[in-house]
């Protein structure tokens, strides 16, 4: 049923001329059935292309699920924690991070919009001390191991259960009039134009200020129904925008009004992001239904109708670059199934967009009915593989990646992510690659030998530079000793300036990966053979 996987294991040896710990792998040949995930064949004598494969994790920050662990932690503390989940995220060849920084209509980094959000502190509106900008050190720590960053906004939300009093610039208290209180949340109303522009503000100040990969909205549009003591559903409270809307001359349902607002918000984010930074991919994890009957055998909620999310039209008119649906569901579940939802959303992508599902990888290794074995995730990613115009995952959440439930990080190092990847191309945002690298080598003398003439060698240093004045995202280099022999993969960031080569390597062939994922023409560089 899915793809078989064949792999060349290789040692390379550990490299001390870097700072950065850089990601190594043995050269893999890609998954045969894998049409649309597998790069092209490479020319004879040419290392193999990189899978190109989107493998993103959600680090969520409301309720501390994943990060910080707990309110209250020191800088330092929440720096470590941090730290930890990008290396655990290096580890098992992920590329990218999303990472939660506005939970309810407030900061996990320095906003004159918004307050510091309780989730750091304890304390709405106090900041970090000994103060630092989380999302600044985010991005400056996830880049340096190759990683992506992206940032997820919450649009609407603005206070969740069990939250302290809010600061005295939250917008419950600076604009309470289009705050409304929803069972036991705060809530922003969609219906108010002030809303859209204030989330269109936070988003593209963050933009404009963080050298962030991406932007990332969740599935919270309008809130998911609460009940009244008598089981009944509470209507959202819109009555005031409703009304208003009504005397100007408007024309729509109440239903296809509240789609229309939150369609206003996807277009004008979509539109003002790649106006400030054009290669900033902007993406959407809607529930993992559009609506019961698509296809024929899935039944289930109805986030159309009852989150008021035409989700299927964002993907169909291009207003994002990637689409994540959470499909949390078994592939075996018939009216849920991964694969047959996955399948369905691929045949709306008529702009060509990335899909890349979301997983709800925390199952994995979970007590009682609802937990499932690693295995089904790992099902999960093969049948992602062999979908056809689907070309990567993203899961929920880091806390799998601390915990490793059921062996999770053995048998995904071991399985589909054993080799390492790179962040598919999104070649509408930018198309043009970028120039090849310039390779220098720098000799530096010959080591006496420490332990008989067979360990005699010539170490040397090889630096790397952009080929033109627009600085490259990442380096790609591959390495070999002979023509007989197989290759090894590294990726790293473009701030690298000396490359690690592998002990014994005769050749480089090195590449630049620009923002929008386009890949340079190779560079190659013959070293000198080591000594006898």
């Amino acid at each position: 049923m899915f793809a078989s996987r064949i792999s060349i294991s290789l040692r390379v040896a550990a490299l001390p001329l870097v700072a950065i710990v850089p990601r190594l792998t043995a050269a893999q040949t890609p998954s045969a059935p894998a049409a649309a995930v597998a790069p092209p064949a490479a020319p004879v004598d040419a290392p193999p292309p990189i899978r190109r494969e989107f493998r993103g994790v959600w680090v969520a920050t409301v309720g501390n699920i994943d990060w910080p662990s707990k309110r209250g932690l020191t800088t330092a503390e929440q720096q470590a924690e941090l730290i930890t989940l990008l290396d655990s995220a290096v580890s098992l060849h992920l590329n990218a991070i999303v990472l939660q920084v506005r939970p309810a209509a407030d900061a996990l980094y320095a906003s004159k919009i918004e307050p510091w959000s309780e989730f750091l502190s304890g304390t709405e509106g106090q900041a970090p001390s000994p103060w630092y900008d989380p999302l600044a050190f985010a991005v400056k720590e996830a880049h340096a191991r190759g990683l992506e960053l992206h940032a997820w906004f919450n649009p609407y939300r603005a206070g969740t259960p069990g939250q302290g009093r809010h600061a005295a610039t939250h917008v419950s208290r600076t604009l309470p009039a289009v705050v409304k209180r929803y069972g036991p949340y705060l809530w922003m109303d969609p219906g108010e134009a002030s809303v859209r522009r204030r989330t269109v503000r936070v988003v593209l100040d963050v933009v404009r200020r963080y050298d962030i990969d991406g932007v990332h909205l969740d599935d919270y549009f309008y809130p998911y129904e609460e009940w009244d003591s008598r089981s009944r559903v509470i209507d959202f409270p819109d009555t005031r925008s409703w009304n208003r809307y009504r005397r100007a001359g408007g024309k729509l349902s109440r239903a296809d009004w509240r789609r229309r607002n939150v369609d206003l918000l996807v277009e004008e984010l979509y539109t003002g992001i790649h106006d400030v930074k054009p290669w900033v991919k902007f993406g959407v994890s809607p529930f993992g239904i559009w609506r019961p009957g698509n296809p024929a055998t899935i039944t289930g909620y109805d986030a159309y109708s009852r989150l008021y999310a035409d989700s299927r039209k964002w993907l169909r008119n291009g207003w994002v670059d990637y689409y994540t649906p959470q499909l949390y569901w078994p592939i075996a579940d018939t009216p849920h199934s991964y694969s047959t939802l996955l399948d369905w959303w691929v045949s709306q992508n008529v702009k060509q967009r990335n899909i890349w599902p979301g997983q709800y990888t925390n199952k994995a290794g979970a007590n009682g009915e609802s937990g499932w074995r690693a295995q089904e995730i790992l099902d999960q990613i093969d049948a992602t593989r062999i979908e056809s115009g689907a070309t990567g995952n993203v899961h929920f959440s880091g806390r799998a990646f601390l915990e490793n439930p059921d062996s999770l990080h053995e048998k995904l190092r071991a399985g589909p992510y054993a080799d390492l990847a790179l962040v598919p191309a999104s070649r509408w945002l930018d198309s043009i690659p970028p120039a090849a690298p310039r390779l220098t080598l720098h000799p530096a003398g010959v080591q006496l030998p420490t332990g008989g003439p067979d360990t005699l060698h010539t170490p040397m240093n090889v630096t790397v530079a952009p080929g033109q004045k627009a600085k490259p995202a990442l380096w790609t280099i591959r390495a070999r000793a002979d023509s007989t022999s197989a290759w090894t993969t590294a990726i790293l960031p473009a701030s690298t300036e000396r490359l690690p080569i592998p002990s014994g390597a005769t050749e480089i062939v090195v590449t630049a990966i620009d923002r929008a994922g386009n890949e340079s023409k190779p560079a190659r560089l013959a070293l000198p053979a080591p000594a006898p």
